[in-house]
């Protein structure tokens, strides 16, 4: 075996083209004042080592989960290492280290094999559980395993369920073993060992190992799909209480070990969430001080980025940072007429992108026009437009109206347009949507859902979707890492597609599943970069995807607030787990 940095030959060269990408420059020194519009892109804010303190956080809609192995929004990965330890983590810091992986729960990065189809972690010593219970390679195990178990636990990415070698295997709860460890694709020699055997070579398995699928949680203490209302902390915060939907308050793990942790700053005595809280009031209470973080991450609405960019006081403390994230439209191919390319091309040509992007902000706190499926921040991008959508971006109609005749339907016809109720630019991007089919005859109904259950129970339910007619399903996608497979696999191979939870809501090509599998094993980073092109060629070229926005998002920094800065790691969120307040 070889010890290795991230993503061999592709590492080097990820991590200074997402530094250009980024346009934030420097390497995350101490920064200074909060008195810059910016200033957390490229430095720490307000930098300080003061303990104490409570730190607020508001999310206007609720959580998929706060159980590791069931949780797939950005900011839950972001805010879950308060309280979670993954084998590797993305290293703390602004600028372009932020990209780099780093040891957490681990020594150091995987060492793997020639083949890159076994990878061995050795854990650090002396981690606890906040009950003084150590911390054992098997419990790391034990939380792959439930992940596994989509019936259970629907939500999450399926990159384990992929690439282990599972010979069958799909849940502890199914598990004859004794203690429920009978994964033969994961191997525990001893307490502090863990051993991964793939089905296939991957060469960038220490991104796996970041999710938080690795944190990790002992059989003894597992109750299931109920493990939510208290996740043993393995980090510097443990559950005071949880109210599901309503309310989360963490206090300091008397049993954490900074010796251990290097990554994460632990300044706050105390961390409460409030859920459920009106986007718009959220906005007004960041910008006068009595919250501190918004903590859903994806910007300030409307409203508030209107306050912020007219008022010098209130600009100074905003970041307006791009992002790995495009908001897109989904097309369900398997929803009547979209099972008809040239009625999904209607939609592309139909669809006014300026008033999409207006309902998101505009330039500045929205973001900008996309016209292709992968951002200008994901190594490999490249430009393309294979459906121009007129004169200022307010769609093609005399295209459209070609394609609705060629799909059987020149009149137009009726579809359902989702929407997740707590997100107001979505739902009005929605409405910007609606208005620029009906130009074209396409009446489109808007259903809204709710953001904690939209995967799991309507949107990425396969039986939903088609029971209800959802032809149009409004998404939002970030990278779980920035690099070609971190932000494509999840969303176009058909193979991930499972009954419920789906973050791929459509895209279904046998030929986009192969250039995916040539694209994972491809060492020359050129080569794969080109693969991962052909692969957002041919998903536009199916039209199962509308983009119209690669996302900016306009986030508020309240002063009080210490040690402040965009992680580029985590998709331009700030890094919760190095906040602390006055």
């Amino acid at each position: 075996m070889r010890r290795r940095t991230p993503l061999v030959a592709m590492g080097v060269v990820l991590s200074l083209a997402l530094a250009a990408c980024g346009g934030t420059g420097g390497s995350g020194g101490s920064g200074g004042g909060n008195g810059t519009f910016n200033a957390g892109l490229s430095s720490v804010v307000n930098p300080s080592t003061k303990a104490g303190g409570t730190l607020r956080f508001a999310n206007a809609g609720t959580w998929d989960n706060v159980d590791p192995a069931d949780t797939y929004y950005g900011y839950s990965w972001d805010f879950i290492r308060f309280y979670g330890r993954a084998l590797t983590m993305f290293k703390p810091g602004a600028g372009r280290g932020s990209q780099q992986l780093v040891p957490d729960l681990a020594q150091s990065l995987g060492e793997h094999s020639a083949d890159f189809k076994t990878w061995t972690y050795k854990l650090k010593p002396g981690v606890k559980y906040e009950d003084g219970t150590p911390v054992r390679a098997q419990d790391v195990k034990y939380d792959v395993e439930r992940t596994l178990d989509k019936s259970t636990f629907p939500n999450g990415p399926t990159y384990f369920n992929d690439f282990l070698d599972l010979q069958g295997y799909t849940s502890p709860y199914k598990d004859k073993s004794p203690d429920r460890l009978g994964l033969t694709a994961i191997e525990t020699p001893d307490d502090n060992t863990i051993i991964f055997h793939l089905k296939k070579p991957f060469a960038g398995f220490d991104y796996f190992t970041m999710l938080p699928a690795t944190i990790p949680v002992p059989p003894a203490k597992d109750t299931g799909a109920d493990y939510k209302q208290h996740v043993m902390s393995t980090g510097p915060y443990k559950f005071e209480n949880y109210t599901v939907g309503k309310s989360l308050t963490l206090v300091r793990n008397p049993n954490w070990d900074s010796a251990t942790d290097p990554n994460r700053k632990a300044l706050p005595d105390r961390i409460e969430v409030q859920m459920g809280v009106n986007a718009d009031d959220l906005d007004n209470r960041l910008m006068n001080g009595s919250l501190d973080v918004d903590v859903a991450g994806t910007g300030v609405q409307a409203a508030a980025a209107a306050k912020i960019q007219s008022n010098p006081n209130l600009k100074k403390n905003a970041d307006a940072a791009p992002t790995t994230r495009l908001n897109y439209v989904q097309i369900s191919s398997s929803v009547p007429p979209f099972d008809n390319i040239h009625c999904r091309r209607a939609i592309e040509y139909a669809t006014d992108k300026t008033a999409m992007q207006t309902a998101n902000g505009g330039p500045l706190s929205g973001g900008d026009i996309a016209t292709h499926l992968m951002p200008p921040t994901i190594l490999g991008s490249r430009d393309a437009d294979p459906y121009p959508s007129g004169p200022g971006n307010h769609g093609d109609l005399a295209k459209a109206k070609q394609e609705l005749q060629a799909c059987g339907k020149p009149n137009g016809f009726s579809t359902v347009i989702t929407a997740r109720a707590e997100r107001l630019k979505e739902v009005n991007a929605a409405l910007a949507l609606q208005q620029g089919l009906q130009k074209v005859g396409i009446k489109a109904e808007i259903k809204k859902y709710p953001q904690g259950d939209y995967f799991k129970l309507y949107a990425g339910n396969t039986d939903y979707v088609k029971k209800n007619g959802l032809g149009l399903i409004m998404m939002s996608w970030g990278a779980d890492w920035p690099e070609g497979f971190g932000y494509l696999e999840q969303i176009v191979d058909s193979r991930v597609i499972r009954p419920a939870g789906n973050s791929n809501l459509g895209v279904k090509d046998p030929a986009v599943d192969r250039l995916m599998d040539k694209a994972a094993v491809t060492g020359d980073t050129n080569a794969r970069n080109a693969l991962y092109a052909q692969v957002d060629a041919k998903v536009m070229n199916d039209a199962f995807i509308v983009p119209f926005l690669n996302v900016k998002q306009l986030l508020y920094r309240p002063p009080n607030l210490k040690n402040v800065y965009v992680s580029q790691g985590l998709n331009a969120y700030y890094d919760y787990t190095q906040l602390g307040v006055k």
